[in-house]
């Protein structure tokens, strides 16, 4: 005789007890504890241990994704994930980060990857909790964020006919996964647990995991995997040949460049090293912004459409680029020359055009053996015309500055910020103008940090951004700079922060315009049309949030309005009254 359990309330119905077969139970019949149908019932197997707090398949999968590094969970609970949900409350090594929008766990997990190169998780409910996932995953695709997905799923004896809530997850999420799966029996549980987190650390992507809601509840136990010897190591470095080659390039050239990416972030001190030897400027991509020190004379600039003079220059007089962990976006517009190539992923290699060498390896393993190979250069000329770009650079961005215009200038607005972020600050940046301008107006700290959505260029990222920074760095200032038409896309989750107790502070230029979207109107010969915000009054909204709220609309207020948010220790809001229009 069989036993079957109520995945609602854990009533056991035993045929043995009952002397009837769960089969020829009618349709109509009920569960007698908590009236859930008869398809609420799963079958037990006879080593089920059957107690109200027996461990389940949710319980073994949260246990394993704990144990494989992932600390933290956000989301937003939800009738088709409340098995996994009690999990996650029932363990103490893994948190939960209740948002506002589901929108915002995808983007908040994106980020903490970004930040740490650890693993994060999002979760939600079957469909619509789903689908509100995906701009968040597409974000953390495109960047090579490792992330995971975990969706509740309708009851497999629902899936199919058009159930409640029940769209085709696994398909809708298969463009946007390295891993996606659907857990439909519990001895999957920490196979595909820690599949989808090797998949997601490996290969630098999405991972998503399906779980139905019957499967979450089932009684179940195993024994946690360990991660050690199954994760490969990442110390990748090229054939002695090709890196020989390299340093052939490099010691031949004469006006050589390195422009270093994302890729690179961590190796800012061998950058350094590399410029030093062989006497060439440093120039960054926009994601690669504080790789080193941007107030180096050595460095030029970031290259593309936010370029600096001093950087479009070097970079068009130069013989060779040195590129490192840099992915060639249309917005970079790294220009066809004779290149050395250093990436960790092979298919970025030549990405473009053709490069004189491609190397394929990790940057901290190829960056020092290169340094090491190549000639020592001096070479006080090219020096010297270094020091006369940036500094006339310099003298621009100290001019545009100087403004005292209402309403204020965003180069006023970046330059303030520039003096009172702290040198260990965490800056979420949203997309929008006040991203274009941070880019080209702010030097960046090597001990600072940058995170924004960057392939993707998501409007509303810089909030769940800096909420993500604040959690995996508590005792550093955390600061957002956004505009009105992405905060307020993600404004909700403002109350997250002061829930949570997460002192971000908000810088937001308020121009009432999708600023970028005008001057791109104005670019392509179009009237403006269609820009305009109608805004509500940020700075009160954020106080009635239980946060500090600060509007500035005197050139004069913003310095004393800017500390007084950084000291605080709520969550804070500064509304600048920002002039929309470009270099006027």
């Amino acid at each position: 005789m069989a036993r079957y359990r109520c995945t609602v309330c854990n009533f056991v119905y035993d045929e043995a007890k009952e002397g009837r077969k769960f089969s020829d139970l009618p349709e109509g019949w009920r569960c007698p504890v908590c009236n859930a149908e008869k398809s609420a019932f799963i079958l037990l197997s006879d080593s089920a241990k059957i107690a109200p707090e027996s461990t389940t398949v949710s319980d073994v999968l949260i246990a394993q994704l704990a144990a494989w590094g992932v600390k933290y969970v956000f989301g937003i609970p939800g009738t088709s994930c409340l098995g996994v949900v009690d999990a996650l409350r029932k363990n103490d090594e893994i948190r939960f980060i209740q948002v506002r929008h589901e929108q915002t766990a995808a983007f908040m997990a994106s980020a903490y990857a970004k930040l740490t190169g650890n693993v994060a998780a999002c979760l939600t409910v079957a469909g619509p909790g789903a689908t509100n996932l995906a701009t968040g995953l597409y974000d953390a695709k495109l960047d090579r964020a490792p992330v995971i997905a975990l969706t509740g799923l309708v009851k497999r004896q629902s899936i199919g006919p058009g159930s409640f809530q029940e769209i085709d997850q696994h398909s809708f999420f298969e463009p946007i996964c390295v891993f996606n799966k659907v857990l439909m029996s519990e001895d999957q549980t920490t196979t595909l647990a820690t599949l989808a987190v090797k998949h997601a650390l490996v290969e630098r992507g999405v991972s998503h995991l399906s779980i139905p809601n019957d499967v979450q509840k089932i009684p179940y136990s195993a024994k946690i995997l360990p991660m050690e010897g199954r994760i490969p190591n990442r110390a990748i470095t090229p054939s002695p040949a090709l890196m020989q080659a390299a340093a052939d390039a490099i010691d031949a050239s004469t006006r050589p460049v390195i422009i270093s990416g994302f890729g690179a972030l961590s190796q800012g001190e061998a950058v350094m090293r590399f410029a030093r030897k062989i006497t060439a400027p440093i120039v960054t991509t926009f994601r690669g912004k504080g790789v080193v020190d941007e107030y180096d004379e050595q460095y030029m600039g970031s290259h593309g459409t936010i370029s600096s003079t001093s950087a479009a220059e070097v970079v068009r007089k130069s013989d060779l680029l040195i590129v490192a962990g840099a992915s060639y976006s249309d917005m970079t517009q790294i220009p066809e020359k004779k290149t050395v190539q250093i990436d960790i992923d092979p298919m970025m290699l030549a990405k473009n055009h053709p490069v004189a060498v491609g190397l394929w390896g990790n940057t901290s393993e190829v960056l020092p053996a290169l340094l090491a190979k190549v000639k020592e250069r001096r070479d006080e000329d090219y020096r010297e015309e270094m020091r006369t770009l940036k500094a006339a650079w310099l003298k621009q961005l100290e001019k545009e500055s100087e403004s005292r215009q209402k309403p204020l200038r965003p180069q006023y607005i970046i330059s303030v910020l520039n003096q009172k972020l702290a040198d260990d600050a965490v800056i979420a940046l949203d997309i929008g103008e006040n991203g274009w301008w941070f880019g080209r107006n702010f030097l960046m700290k090597t001990t600072q940090q940058l995170v924004m959505s960057g392939y993707l260029a998501s409007m509303g990222a810089g909030l769940p951004g800096a909420l993500a920074a604040k959690i995996a760095y508590p005792a550093r200032q955390v600061a957002c700079i956004t505009g009105d038409g992405g905060f307020a896309m993600v404004m909700g989750d403002f109350m997250t922060a002061v829930k949570q107790e997460l002192p971000v502070k908000l810088f937001l230029m308020n121009n009432r315009q999708l600023g970028m979207i005008m001057q791109e109107q104005k670019v392509e010969g179009y009237p403006n049309w269609q820009t305009e915000l109608y805004n509500c009054d940020f700075a009160r909204y954020a106080e009635n949030c239980g946060g500090i709220g600060i509007r500035v609309e005197e050139p004069g207020e913003l310095p004393a309005a800017v500390d007084k948010a950084l000291s605080s220790k709520k969550p804070a809001l500064v509304d600048i009254a920002t002039d929309p229009r470009r270099f006027i």
